[in-house]
């Protein structure tokens, strides 16, 4: 019985060190995930909005709310693991946070797309012009995320066709409900319409606070991961979106102001970068 004991004691000790290891870390991930796409799936078959959902009815009162109107500069934000798609609209020469949408699906696990076929959404910072933008897409309402970016293309990625899109079914895109779609489809045609020439559209593994990249210390996609949380970071701190460029096959950035959002990604080293070995 002693020995049964001891035996259970260095099992749950050893399932411990496990889960806090990069690969235990990850399946927690994944299992966190699976259980958000079944919950939303079962939510949406059943014609129930999915939890978070803001009150797509009153539009009209949400805008009045926040001081704001359609045809303002937008900025998207999506995030993999909660599974939230986040809405930033220009008030006073910043952004402002309109709306937090749920993301119905998206396929694969957390880290980059690498290649066409693989059912991997992506990661990184795109941009979204007025031609990328599908309203007859067979999932209701569609725009392109241009992947692959700059930066993919150093990397070799390759893939297509990879949106933001409505009906809840993905083979690499990000699914929302058609009413999400419709009220997000709304402000960023508004936006193109009256002169912002791209829409940014930032997508990251997860929200990349400091406790939550260093719970992930040691993936395999670590380095790039960082890369990413330096213009996330910079966006939280000023709420304007950094130019992001490409040097050396890495992402870099510079302060952005209302003139540079919707810059595309192109590959560009900053002086202050260049320079550098």
């Amino acid at each position: 019985m002693r020995a049964l004991t001891f035996l259970l004691i260095a099992m749950l000790i050893g399932a411990g060190f496990y889960l806090l290891s990069p690969e235990g870390r990850g399946l927690l991930d994944r299992m966190r995930i699976n259980m958000m796409r079944t919950e939303n799936q079962a939510r949406y078959r059943s014609g129930r909005p999915l939890p978070g959902t803001p009150d797509l009815a009153r539009l009209d009162e949400r805008l009045a709310a926040h001081g704001v109107k359609l045809g303002v500069p937008v900025v998207v934000r999506i995030f993999k693991l909660e599974s939230e798609l986040e809405l930033w609209v220009e008030k006073d020469g910043r952004f402002v946070r309109f709306a937090t949408y749920p993301v119905c699906l998206w396929s694969g696990r957390l880290g980059p797309k690498v290649k066409e076929g693989d059912r991997q959404a992506p990661e990184g910072f795109y941009t979204v012009a007025a031609e990328q933008l599908n309203p007859n897409s067979r999932w209701h309402r569609a725009f392109n995320l241009g992947f692959p970016n700059a930066y993919d293309q150093t990397q070799g990625r390759n893939g297509s066709f990879i949106m933001v899109h409505g009906g809840c079914s993905s083979i690499g895109c990000f699914a929302m409900t058609d009413p999400v779609v419709d009220e997000l489809w709304r402000f960023v045609e508004a936006a193109l319409d009256q002169g912002e020439g791209r829409v940014p559209v930032h997508v990251f593994p997860f929200r990349m606070t400091d406790r939550n990249f260093a719970a992930r210390k040691g993936n395999r996609w670590g380095s790039f991961w960082a890369d990413l949380k330096t213009g996330y970071d910079m966006f939280e701190a000023r709420h304007l979106p950094p130019v992001v460029s490409v040097c050396k096959g890495r992402y870099v950035f510079e302060p952005g102001s209302t003139e540079t959002v919707g810059r595309p990604v192109e590959e560009r080293c900053p002086p202050e970068v260049a320079g550098n070995p």
